[in-house]
Parts: structure tokens; sequence; C-alpha cells
């Protein structure tokens, strides 16, 4: 690794959007105050356009400071010379972590649980379409139904599959596997478990490797969370335990019920107390809010239950060591890092007011006269977000002041867009 040429430096924005520079080595070896960006990339859209607000327009542009984390150092095999090098964004002027900044927020919440006692694992779960075409006229990669857990040629006729697991193994991401999803040009890669930093820094260079070395191929990956309404939607689900000083799992409790403890209990509490805000940190497009809903394995309320796919936390059936809770509220196109600092936020909330959950769901996770319903869009997300002081404190408040302003701007671009739904269903009748 000491003789890759380039390094390319990267970090998140708010859209979930990777954003960097390559550097020949020699410079990325020889930077000592960091390097600069515009502050404004935070108060980018999808569509490149920058919002005003603070630090943005009406400050004048103002710069932050790139300090690269030499740790994350990895290998970028489908770019041979490469590596990659993630790290944090500082205020020039204090040389502290700017408000805004996604990596700092999953600090910030790992600083809030250890306070605690607790130290929390995480191991990612993504879900990804393959397309081929261009812009309004995709076609899934391996056109076939059929193909959940399918190995083989039949679902994945180039091999990508296999491809793409050696190529994620080599770029030092611990993988722990890739199998075909349910549908067509679907596919779903486990990361391993690790600390909470290393699990979101991990799911966000999977992602811009997944885009990379598919679009290598001529093909496109896509993390919208349902780009096809005859389909089932991609999600971002998270494994969760906390563990204390000695490396105990703080979840479990042998004889207790279910086997889970009051720090467990807190924890899920937590978390369903503070969905309706969790919603706008991993349900963050107007498009995820087709993907949750009855009937789709997304959830569709703010519920819990054992080994229940249906609803928004599950625990899984492993208890001991192996005890944790499986969040399954995210969408694919989820920022890790908000992901991360959302749950995390939560979770120690729920701890710090040692909030009892409801009763956990058993069977059809779809009642909405057992457990409150998530909001339906956005919007009612984002209300939920910024109405909800205690979580909004907890994740930072200059990070929900920007990430509500861009979030803002989109739904309103939505609101006024003319969709391909309306023309089929006025256009020859009205």
């Amino acid at each position: 690794m000491e003789n890759a040429g380039t390094v390319r430096i990267q970090y998140p924005d708010l859209i979930g959007t990777e954003r960097g520079r390559d550097l020949p080595s020699e410079v990325f070896g020889s930077l000592s105050g960091g390097l600069h960006f515009c502050r404004a990339v935070y108060y980018t859209t999808t569509q490149g356009g920058t919002l005003d607000g603070e630090h943005s327009l009406s400050d004048g542009l103002p710069d932050v400071v790139f300090r690269p984390d030499r740790s994350t150092l990895a290998p970028m095999p489908w770019e041979p010379g490469y590596q990659s090098c993630l790290g944090d964004m500082l205020d020039p002027a204090t040389g502290l972590a700017i408000g805004e900044c996604p990596r700092g927020a999953v600090k910030a919440a790992v600083q809030r649980l250890s306070g605690l006692g607790s130290r929390a694992v995480i191991g990612p779960e993504l879900e990804f379409f393959v397309l081929s075409g261009q812009d309004g006229a995709w076609t899934r990669y391996g056109d076939s139904s059929g193909n959940v857990y399918r190995v083989g040629h039949r679902g994945d006729p180039d091999g990508l599959a296999p491809a793409l697991l050696t190529m994620l193994r080599a770029a030092e991401l611990d993988v722990t596997a890739v199998n075909h999803e349910f549908a067509a040009g679907q596919f779903e890669v486990n990361l391993g478990h690790s600390t909470a930093l290393d699990a979101a820094d991990r799911a966000f260079r999977f992602k811009h490797a997944v885009r990379e070395f598919v679009a290598q191929r001529g093909l496109t990956a896509t993390f919208v969370g349902k780009p096809f309404n005859e389909e089932g939607g991609s999600g971002f689900h998270l494994h969760l335990s906390l563990l204390d000083e000695h490396g105990r799992n703080q979840f479990a409790a042998a004889g207790a019920p279910a086997g889970l403890s009051a720090t467990a209990r807190h924890a899920v509490g937590g978390i369903l107390r503070h969905a309706p805000a969790l919603c706008a940190l991993l349900a963050p497009t107007v498009n995820a809010y087709r993907r949750l809903g009855p009937d789709t394995l997304a959830p569709a309320l703010a519920d819990w239950g054992m080994d229940n796919r249906s609803t928004m936390v599950r625990v899984p059936p492993e208890r001991g060591a192996s005890t944790r809770l499986e969040v399954r509220l995210g969408d694919a196109a989820a920022s890790p890092y908000l992901a991360v600092a959302g749950v995390l936020a939560a979770v120690a909330l729920g701890i710090e007011g040692r909030v009892e959950p409801t009763d956990p769901t058993s069977g059809y996770g779809y009642d909405g006269t057992r457990a409150p319903a998530l909001p339906e869009t956005l919007d009612a997300a984002l209300d939920a977000l910024v109405a909800d002081d205690e979580f909004t404190e907890a994740v930072g408040k200059d990070l929900v002041a920007a990430f509500d302003r861009v979030k803002r701007d989109e739904t309103a671009r939505f609101r006024r867009w003319v969709t391909d739904w309306e023309l089929r269903e006025y256009l020859p009748h009205l």
C-alpha cells in the first residue's frame, strides 16, 4: 500500500453522496494542516444547486478543512495504484468539528454512549439494484424473477456477485456474504460487525466501491429504496449490540423475559420513542416512503418483535454474546453516518431515560391498532425531526438544521414536478 500512486480523500455530504479529491501520494503524505473545501457542499442538492443558509451563500461561501484520518487508508482494487482515505471536517478558525459533519455526529454519539459505560457494535446490511440503460429506459440486470438466495449464473448471468465479493474483500471492507435478493438485478451484501465509526466508514466506502465497480462494466448500481413500482425495495438494516468495558454483551440477561436485559429494553424504548424523527434520517428521500408499508418486509409501524421481520426493530433469536437488535427502518439511500448517528442517539436517550418499550409484536406486524404508524412522507418525517427537541439536541442542532434545509428544498421541488402517474391517470380522460 505504501507504493500507491494516488490517494482519494473522501467525506460524506448530507444527501448521502461521497465528495472528495484525488491527490498524488507525495502530496497527501505532506499534508499537515488539512485540505480546504467550500462549506456550501453541505447545502448542495442532488441536482447541483447551492442553497442559501448559515455557512453558505449568506456567509460568503466560507471554507472548511478536511483532516484525513490515516487509520482509514485502504486499497481501491478497482482502481490500481489508488488508496482511499476518510476524514473529518473542521472549522478553520477553531480547529473543531463543524456541526454539519455526519462523521462527527457518529463520533459524538459514540462519546455519549461511552459516558453510559457502553460501546456500540454494528453490523450493516445493504441492498441495491444493478441496472443497464440510462435515464428513462432502465433495464434490470439479470432480468428474471424468483431469484432470492439463488446462486450461480441463472440469476447472475455475468457472474457479478462473485466478482463483487472478490473486489470488496480486496478493499478490506470485511464482507461476510453476498446474495441475490427477491427482485431481478437486486443484491444484498452483509458487512462484518465492528465499532460504530468503523461500521459507518465501511458502509460508506462500500457504497462508493459498488457504484464504481459496476460502472466500469457499463452498468449502474442504485441504492434508491424503491426504483420500480412492481418490485420490492432495497433496505439498509443495522444489527446493533452494546458491550461494557470488559467486552460483555449488555443486551443479554439469562433468565430475564426473552433473555433481554433492562438495557436492551430501554434501547428499544428509545428507538421506538424517536422513530418518527429517525425516519427522516433513515428514510431520507421522497422515494423512501414508497418502500415502507404493509406486506413489504419493510416496517410501517413503530414496533418491535422477537425474530419478526415485519416489525421495525427485530430481535434475532441468538442470545448470549450474540444478543442484538436489528433496526429494519433504513432505506438503502440513507447515509451510513446519519443512520448510525441517529440510531445511537435514540438508544442513548432510551437508556438515559429508562424508557420502557411497548409489548413486542407477535405475528403480523402491520396491524395499525397495535402500534403507532410511521410517517408516510418525507415532509411528515422532517416535521417530526425538527419537533423532537431531545433527539435533535442529541444528533446535533446544526446538522439537523442543515439536513432539514436541504431536504425541504427536495420535497418542494418534488411537489412542483409533473409525474408520469399524473399523465397516465389524467391525460387521456380529463
